[in-house]
């Protein structure tokens, strides 16, 4: 009996995906729930399993291919036995090294290998346990060595033009490479063109103490982590400051509809997360509802769902506030962007030691610079400035958090 392999139904949001790749050929044996295909949206790559036993018979759409909603992807004959291919057969611990050595591939690194003919054997990974990424393939190609030219005759003598400066290969050869944008690339563009075109935005400033901060996480960390099983960072701390502050604030956590503001009498905060995809958004929902510990063990499963390419559209759909923190990446001070249709979104950055004045006395602390990026249609300056004085205050006193005062 033949069946039919579909796209997986997509959110209304979403119009079409794009194939990645198959990870079996036409003739292969798959067992059920085994994956087939990957599809690609603007938010996520989608995992298109097996529905049962049997052998590919036939791929409808090839990889680089636009497909919509329950579209036939291919067709798979099931109970069928694969041909096996005439091997001389190696010897079981061989076999069971090859497979425990082989590395992971993300989607889109799979995609790049293909499209260059390249193997596992010719990238090194960086990932996680040799997990090999998008930028390990990238740095693979540019390595390779380029082609010799064919012979031709020797020009006749010209004068000497002034050499340009470009980027060579060690070889000489000039080195250019072009690749289409992946879907999640793309749509960050349009959003953030978006953003810059449609809101009023204004970003406002101020710094953090953080000591008092990181004197409690050093006094408690061990036994926090005992207790809850969840590391205890900062972004925690950060979220559930934000939370108080945006409850105290409903015009930061409110959005455009139309010629409506909407008020959230929730607070969903987005964290953004940096995969090997680019940068994904995933939502911590009801976040005043939720604890430190709850937080940290929500950021650390979003943060392990993107490093495995698993997040799902529901992990990124909606979010009413969001915070990205370019300081895991030594980012001393930026302006983010706003996350439309939201209202605000706050930066971190990085910690280092400043003189400050502390009781008339000059003084070395860890310092932080914060910023809020604000669509000044809904929030005026006031609130905005008032807002981050919150975070500010909250942050650099923790016990206010836990007293909820």
């Amino acid at each position: 009996m033949s069946s039919e392999i579909l796209t997986p139904v997509l959110p209304e949001s979403v119009a079409d995906a794009t194939v990645v790749a198959w990870s079996k050929k036409v003739g292969d044996a798959v067992k059920q729930d085994e994956v087939l295909v990957e599809i690609e949206t603007d938010k996520v790559v989608l995992e298109v399993p097996a529905p049962m036993d049997g052998v590919l018979t036939e791929i409808v759409q090839e990889a680089g291919a636009t497909v919509i909603s329950s579209q036939l992807l291919g067709r798979l004959l099931a109970g069928a036995v694969a041909a096996a291919p005439k091997v001389e057969a190696a010897p079981a611990a061989v076999v069971e090294s090859a497979a425990s050595t082989e590395p992971q591939t993300a989607p889109a690194a799979r995609k790049l290998m293909a499209e260059n003919d390249l193997s596992a054997a010719d990238v090194e990974g960086s990932g996680k346990q040799g997990r090999i990424l998008k930028e390990d393939v990238q740095a693979a190609v540019a390595a390779k060595p380029a082609a010799a030219p064919a012979p031709v005759a020797a020009p006749a003598p010209v004068a000497a033009a002034p050499a340009p400066t470009v980027a060579v290969s060690a070889s000489g050869a000039r080195m250019e490479q072009r690749v289409p944008m992946t879907r999640l690339r793309a749509r960050i563009a349009e959003r953030l063109m978006y953003a810059k075109q449609s809101t009023a935005m204004l970003t406002t400033f101020n710094e953090i103490d953080m000591k008092p901060l990181m004197d409690m996480r050093n006094e408690y960390k061990d036994a926090f982590e005992k207790k809850h099983k969840a590391k205890l960072g900062f972004m925690s701390l950060f979220v559930k400051a934000a939370a108080v502050a945006l409850q105290r604030f409903p015009e930061v956590n409110a959005s455009i509809d139309g010629n409506d503001i909407v008020y959230h009498g929730f607070c969903d905060i987005g964290i953004a997360v940096s995969s090997d995809r680019g940068l994904v958004v995933p939502i911590l929902r009801n976040t005043e509802n939720m604890g430190l510990a709850d937080i940290e063990s929500g950021i650390a499963g979003y943060a392990a769902k993107a490093r495995e390419g698993k997040l799902d559209m529901n992990d990124l759909s909606g979010g009413t506030f969001t915070i990205t923190n370019g300081g895991v990446f030594g980012s001393l001070l930026s302006t983010p962007i706003l996350n439309p249709p939201q209202s605000a979104i706050l930066g971190m950055h990085s910690i280092q030691k400043r003189p400050v004045v502390v009781n008339d006395q000059i003084v070395i602390r860890p310092m932080m610079y914060v910023a809020l990026s604000y669509d000044h249609r809904i929030v005026d300056g006031q609130g905005a400035v008032t807002f981050l004085k919150t975070i500010k205050e909250l942050v650099e006193n923790p016990v206010r958090l836990v007293l909820d005062v």
